[in-house]
């Protein structure tokens, strides 16, 4: 064990701090966290943790819904210009804009997305519970804000629910392209390819099983097939190389990397944690109807949870 995860467990203990780590980060950040996982994981257990400080190894729209969760614990995000490409492409004057084109129609909003403007929106979700969220709600029609290509393979599954999207989009994962999977099946004929549903729709077309982040892990995990193709970030792909060294997993690109999620380091963590700095605040009007958002959809998560 290094010095510096040492110092940073010792912090950790001493200050009753909890570090989450979203799996798209660096693997060495794994080293120190307390919880490593997807959006939808990692929300439950900020809603769950009796710690006093949350450090929050994410971006920055992660670190505010721990806040939303936990609005009397101390929510760190170790650098502050970690934030998110696709939650940047609305803010809150666009969210009520594109809701008075679509009037009486009840507004989804993918995690991905600031505060502000989870506090314009019915219900939140994540790429986890996509599906399940949208069939919830019992409508003909939904808005679907802000990834187009997520709302998209939504209105796919469900067959019966038209979801009228945001035109936003993730970069890192439309860096993938159809040739890109047609490619990869030629090299790799014995592989499944696996694919997060942020990706373009002929993407997903193509791949052979289309999960979130923890879907494509266990998936990848479970199965008895032993080479994988992996159609999204790189962290997902390190992580299983790491742990499952009796399969083979390829990243179906080298590219297929968030550069902001990549921005923290150990030396970053032990930084905000020591000097407990860029704490992670919410205006009191906005957080109150934002956190109904996400707990709305908490609890349907947990419905669908139970058997």
């Amino acid at each position: 064990m290094s010095e510096l995860v040492e110092k940073i467990k010792e912090l950790k203990a001493k200050k009753n701090a909890v570090i989450l780590a979203h799996c798209y980060q660096n693997a060495e950040i794994d080293e120190v966290a307390d919880y490593v996982g997807d959006s939808l994981y990692l929300s439950r257990r900020a809603n769950e943790t009796n710690a006093d400080i949350i450090v929050f190894a994410g971006v920055y729209f992660m670190a505010q819904t721990a806040k939303l969760l936990s609005p009397d614990k101390k929510v760190l995000l170790p650098r502050l210009e970690s934030g998110c490409r696709m939650a940047d492409m609305i803010d809150l004057e666009q969210v009520r804009e594109f809701k008075s084109i679509h009037p009486n129609i009840p507004a989804v909003c993918y995690i991905n997305s600031t505060a502000e403007v989870k506090s314009e929106c019915d219900m939140c979700c994540t790429s986890s519970n996509a599906v399940k969220i949208v069939e919830s709600m019992g409508e003909k029609e939904v808005l679907f804000l802000p990834d187009t290509y997520l709302g998209k393979w939504v209105e796919k599954q469900l067959g019966n629910v038209k979801v009228i999207t945001y035109p936003g989009f993730c970069p890192t994962h439309l860096v993938i392209k159809p040739e890109d999977v047609i490619a990869a099946r030629e090299k790799y004929p014995d592989a499944k390819i696996l694919a997060h549903p942020e990706c373009h729709q002929e993407v997903s077309k193509l791949a052979d099983y289309v999960g979130s982040t923890a879907e494509i892990m266990k998936y990848a995990i479970e199965s008895k097939d032993k080479t994988f193709v992996i159609a999204t970030e790189k962290g997902v792909v390190d992580r299983l190389v790491r742990d499952y060294p009796d399969k083979k997993f390829i990243l179906i690109k080298n590219n297929v990397i968030c550069p902001n999620m990549k921005w923290h380091t150990l030396q970053d963590i032990y930084n905000s944690l020591e000097q407990e700095q860029h704490e992670i605040t919410v205006e009191a009007e906005i957080a109150e109807k934002a956190a109904n958002c996400i707990n709305k959809m908490l609890e349907v998560s947990q419905k669908v949870l139970q058997p």
